[in-house]
């Protein structure tokens, strides 16, 4: 199953970019054995300034045809990392070719797209810089591969 991220803004170099891109790797290269991968990384910009609306078209052409989509969202679901590497497991499972994951701008996501995703998941009750949640999505990936694995990199 080939995990994709569709975000809004772009990652300039710098340290998150840096991290992203480590965690993105180690999950490309621990996921092959259980059949997860990393697909594309999509940034998009709505440099016409039509807001969340756009933004949310933009998004939606960046996600694969068929992909379950998992919107990111303080309003979604918070699971612990062994539970979310069991939703990965399960949606693999399920046959899922791509699932990608959805990062709204500073804004937020629009409430259709919201609505319209198979899955929304939190990362707590806070808001996080959508920037930063990029980062926190791409090192929960490769935790979930590890978990899935039986590696030792999560210890809880």
């Amino acid at each position: 199953m080939r995990l994709h991220i569709a975000a809004v803004g772009r990652l300039r170099a710098g340290p998150e970019k840096a991290l992203c891109d480590d965690y993105l790797a180690r999950l490309d290269k621990s996921g092959r054995a259980l059949s997860l991968s990393f697909g594309t990384l999509s940034e998009v910009e709505d440099k016409k300034g039509a807001g969340k609306a756009g933004e949310a078209a933009l998004l939606r052409r960046a996600i694969p045809a068929g992909a379950l989509v998992c919107a990111m969202d303080e309003r979604g679901r918070t699971l612990s990392s062994p539970q979310f590497a069991d939703h990965l497991a399960s949606w693999r499972d399920q046959g899922r070719q791509d699932v990608a994951f959805v990062i709204g701008g500073a804004d937020g996501l629009d409430a259709d797209l919201r609505d319209a995703a198979d899955f929304r998941l939190s990362f707590g009750a806070m808001v996080w810089p959508h920037m930063l949640v990029r980062v926190m999505l791409s090192e929960q990936l490769y935790r979930a591969t590890s978990i899935l694995a039986g590696a030792p990199y999560h210890r809880a």
